[in-house]
């Protein structure tokens, strides 16, 4: 396919970035495409430069996905404790590819160990494609769900974050699933989207917002099927791996604390204000009190959507963004879970026209998993807690702005989404 090279725009001033007028739909479909033909390039050659599973820098394909397969292992060898034991865990990692390629840890609850506990059934590498087909699956269906049938597979696959999350080998496609699933069938399936929301538990930290959003909605029903899901698969994953399986975990929190608090992973790849605070050189105390300041506005955002458009289409989307913004812990493989707020977003734009500001703020959230480490890294500027942001206001403004209201760009809005 040949691709003509997008037409040169105009010089940006603030009313351009406002009204975003040269968000043509000629430039969006040839920067669209060439995005994907970009992320297709780096992915074949990533995989085809590797030698026995190791990348050129000698990191495992699927780097965190190492972590994933040798619980696994564990845990069908009889030792499912041993996923929270650093040593055991280490050691099985290096076992893989019998050197030491660096440690992925496993602060993932019991619950998360059911989902993972068929992986080492296959050879690392097998499972590692299985594994990201089968998740990345789930993700193309829901977004899909989302977006309805206007749009085809490009806004899905171009998105920067699909790669992140394949190169990490993460969980991002099924926590992307689940919450997309979860937000779509709150007034349609309140139960089943109870599970959904429920199932999310293995990675609790970004399921604080779920149940203070549902209660604000007086989703009572969803609640109490999240509820239950979540006291079931602890149930399950108790009675199959044993108490000790959760006492390593529960022992293994302040190691998932400090590594956030002594930037161990890196404050550069988290996406969170917390994060942004400690890139900045900011104490502890501010760290942790900007965080909940956030979280607070994030609920109450949710309480005004309530107020002002109850049963809104804005309540999932915004309900996704809330929960990513009042997480601390946040990476930037994570944001592929923006990807049902931003088909919303899309899709409410191209039919009912885009109100100022949103191409600009959709376009930037598309593009951020792309720069954010990058530009965190080199240049200190942490983009991610302020596109997050602008995403969640804007998504209320949608919610609540009349059916009837004229949209800054209602001419050609379907072409340049």
């Amino acid at each position: 396919m040949t691709l003509a090279a997008p037409d040169r725009a105009p010089p940006l001033r603030l009313g351009a970035l406002s009204r975003a007028d040269w968000l043509t739909a000629k430039r969006a479909r040839a920067w669209g495409w060439l995005l994907l033909g970009v992320t297709m390039a780096i992915g074949l050659t990533w995989v085809a430069t590797a030698r026995g599973g190791l990348d050129l820098a000698g990191r495992p394909l699927g780097t965190d996905f190492t972590s994933f397969w040798t619980a696994s292992k564990l845990a069908l060898g009889g030792s499912p404790a041993s996923a929270y034991d650093v040593a055991a865990h280490h050691a099985q990692q290096t076992a893989i590819f019998g050197r030491d390629t660096g440690y992925a840890a496993f602060f993932y609850p019991p619950i998360f160990l059911l989902v993972c506990l068929p992986l080492a059934a296959l050879p690392y590498l097998a499972s590692l494609a299985a594994w990201l087909t089968a998740t990345g699956a789930l993700y193309w269906r829901m977004v899909r769900a989302w977006l309805g049938g206007a749009f085809g597979a490009m806004p899905i696959l171009a998105f920067p974050a699909v790669l992140s999350n394949i190169g990490h080998g993460q969980n991002g496609f099924l926590s992307a699933a689940l919450f997309g699933a979860g937000a779509l069938w709150l007034q349609r399936r309140p139960v089943l989207a109870g599970v959904c929301l429920g199932a999310l538990a293995y990675k609790p930290h970004l399921g604080i917002m779920i149940p203070i959003a549902l209660a604000i909605a007086g989703r009572w029903k969803t609640f109490a099927a999240a509820a239950v899901t979540v006291l079931t698969l602890a149930a399950v994953s108790y009675g199959l791996f044993g108490p000790e399986s959760w006492r390593g975990f529960l022992a293994d929190s302040s190691l998932a604390r400090s590594t956030l608090e002594q930037g161990l992973v890196g404050d550069a790849k988290m996406q969170s204000a917390f994060a942004a605070v400690r890139l900045w050189g900011g104490g502890l105390v501010l760290a942790y009190g900007l965080q909940a300041m956030v979280a607070v506005l994030a609920a109450a955002g949710l309480f005004w959507l309530q107020r002002r458009a109850p049963n809104s289409g804005a309540e999932g989307p915004a309900m996704i963004v809330a929960a990513l913004i009042a997480s601390p812990f946040l990476l930037d493989y994570d944001l592929i879970i923006l990807a049902a707020p931003l088909a919303w977003m899309l899709r409410e734009g191209a039919s009912k026209g885009f109100l100022s500001w949103e191409k600009t703020i959709l376009l930037a959230a598309f593009v951020l998993p792309a720069v954010s480490r990058t530009l965190a890294t080199e240049a200190r500027l942490p983009l991610a807690p302020f596109v997050l942001a602008g995403v969640f206001v804007a998504i209320l403004r949608r919610g609540t702005v009349a059916a009837s209201l004229q949209a800054v760009t209602p001419d050609g809005a379907a072409q340049a989404a």
